[in-house]
Order: C-alpha cells, then structure tokens, then sequence
C-alpha cells in the first residue's frame, strides 16, 4: 500500500491519444494463461519472468484513468500502487507480488541503474529518504504509471518530475 502525498500539483505530460488508444486495445487482447506464481522476498518464482516487457507496458497504460482506492487490487474498485503493480504483473505474467511496495522492493530481483530502466521495470521510491513507500512500472522515456494518492487516479508522470526525482528509491527488473 502507499503513502504519497497529494501530487496534484506535480507537472504531468500526457501521451499523444493514438498511443493510448493503442495501448489500451492491445492491453485488452488476451494474453494467454499463465500459471500464478507467487513471489516473496527470499523468493522469486523459478520460469516467472518470462513475459514480454511490451505487455507489461500495454497492460499498464490501459490501467491509466481508474480511480485510487487504498488497498485496490482490480480495475472495478480501483487501485493503490501495490494493487496496480500486482494487477498487471498477475495478469500479464502470471507472477503475483507482496501486498505493500516495501515488501516488493525487497524481492530478490536484479537491481537496475536509473540510465539502464527498461519497460517493465520497477521503480521505487522513499520517504524520508529511507522506506520505501511507492511503487510504480516503467514505461520508457522517463515516465512511469503508478497509482498515486487518494482521490487521484492512475496516472503516467515523469520520473524527472522533482518530488519523484528526490524522492526515487531504485528499481528491480522482473522480466528476463
């Protein structure tokens, strides 16, 4: 579950409607059944990983718009940022994650260096500068989508933006 302040005021740019238009269609195409797997700190499931990091991206932008719920873990009734990231990795990869961000942080998975985020990645961030508090995915080009605060809704925001920026804890590749 997350802890972030109210952003609203944060600078947030928005993808052109085209992609979201396919990125949303391509989310609801069906991506095959794979088996859950659940994922813990000391544990990352052996064979999980091996979705396709587009997927995770399509899965994610087509997320953007539903409401923020503390404790949400599906489209119909919203989203926190450890329900989203779970929703989408579930769905798209078959890997479920812990319930909290701080908790997914500590899953045994590569560390990434901010220059070499990838779609798909993890990123983290912190508050006070030590627990990690927020979770949210990756997309490319310096943006990530996370499920920001309550009253808001998922949303695409620049990880350059500065309360990310000063606030960014790291990030964790789960996909080969």
């Amino acid at each position: 579950m997350c802890v972030v302040p109210d952003c609203a005021a944060m600078r947030v740019r928005s993808l052109p409607i085209g992609f979201l238009a396919v990125a949303m269609a391509a989310s609801l195409a069906g991506c095959g059944s794979a088996s859950i797997q659940p994922a813990t700190a000391g544990n990352f499931p052996a064979g999980a990983g091996h979705a396709n990091p587009n997927d995770i991206l399509f899965r994610a932008i087509g997320l953007v718009g539903t409401p923020y719920r503390f404790g949400g873990n599906t489209p119909q009734g919203g989203f926190d940022c450890s329900g989203l990231v779970d929703y989408v990795f579930r769905t798209v990869a078959g890997i479920e994650l812990p319930r909290t961000a701080e908790a997914i942080s500590r899953i045994r998975a590569p560390g990434v260096p901010r220059a070499a985020l990838e779609s798909g990645d993890l990123v983290f961030f912190t508050h006070r500068g030590r627990t990690i508090t927020h979770v949210g995915i990756y997309v490319g080009k310096g943006r990530f989508v996370h499920a920001p605060n309550a009253g808001g809704t998922v949303r695409l925001d620049d990880l350059d933006a500065p309360y990310w920026r000063d606030h960014y804890g790291g990030a964790k590749r789960l996909l080969d």
